[in-house]
């Protein structure tokens, strides 16, 4: 397996640890996240959005098919891609406290990623590609987005 897709796809083998690499994987997605929002223009980061998300679609694909295996728990770049929905919409969302918002926001993905909400739980089970692995962390993004401007208001 190309060593490329390996690194990216398990965000330099961060997915790889014993331990919860999906929560871990998160809590540092949202840092850097964080960083790459308050430094990047919005247009350039919606950018960086899509540019990972196709990225990730070829990948994962690829990485699924030499491994066998539908979701490896290993794969977490589509965490990170589930935790960048969230900041994409940052700018709708009335704001006061960024440390508890950034709290309640990993909290908040985290439950929707791990219990698999409905329709997430049917993809996860049904679709069995990268589109699949990805699309249920869309997903749990969007359900947090969706709770947060409910819980915090939003920008008009």
């Amino acid at each position: 397996m190309n060593n490329i897709i390996e690194k990216f796809v398990t965000f330099f083998n961060i997915g790889k640890i014993k331990f919860a690499p999906g929560t871990v994987g998160s809590t540092i997605f949202f840092f850097v996240l964080y960083f790459l929002f308050i430094k990047l223009t919005y247009l350039l980061f919606l950018l960086t959005f899509f540019i990972i998300l196709i990225i990730s679609i070829l990948f994962i694909n690829k990485y699924i098919k030499d491994k066998y295996e539908h979701d490896p728990k290993e794969v977490i770049i589509d965490e990170f891609l589930g935790c960048y929905v969230i900041f994409l919409f940052f700018p709708l969302i009335q704001i006061t406290n960024i440390i508890n918002f950034l709290i309640i926001s990993f909290i908040l993905f985290r439950l929707f990623d791990i219990i698999k909400l409905f329709p997430i739980n049917l993809i996860d089970k049904k679709i069995k590609n990268s589109f699949g692995v990805i699309f249920d962390d869309i997903l749990a993004g969007l359900y947090t987005v969706i709770v947060l401007i409910i819980i915090h208001g939003y920008k008009i």
